[in-house]
C-alpha cells in the first residue's frame, strides 16, 4: 500500500499543543496559526510539553488521518 505519492511537505508546530485536542482542533491550529491550509496533502507533525509524544495530521482526499506515537 502506498501512503503518499509524492514526498509531501512536512510542517513541525514547534510550540506544544494540548494533546487532548484531536483532529479538529489540530486542523484550526494549522490553518489559524500557521495560515496553511489543512487539506492540501501536507504533513502536519505536533508534540506534547514533555516532547515524548507526537500527533501527525494529514489529508489523504477522503479525509484526515490521525497518527499517534508514543517516543521512549
Amino acid at each position: 500500500m502506498l501512503m503518499f505519492r509524492e514526498l509531501p511537505n512536512v510542517y513541525l508546530h514547534r510550540a506544544p499543543v494540548d494533546f487532548r485536542q484531536s483532529i479538529n482542533g489540530l486542523a484550526v491550529i494549522v490553518e489559524q496559526q500557521l495560515s496553511l491550509s489543512a487539506t492540501d496533502g501536507s504533513v502536519f507533525v505536533f508534540c506534547n510539553k514533555a516532547r515524548d509524544k507526537l500527533k501527525i495530521l494529514y489529508w489523504d482526499n477522503t479525509g484526515f488521518a490521525l497518527w499517534y506515537k508514543r517516543l521512549e
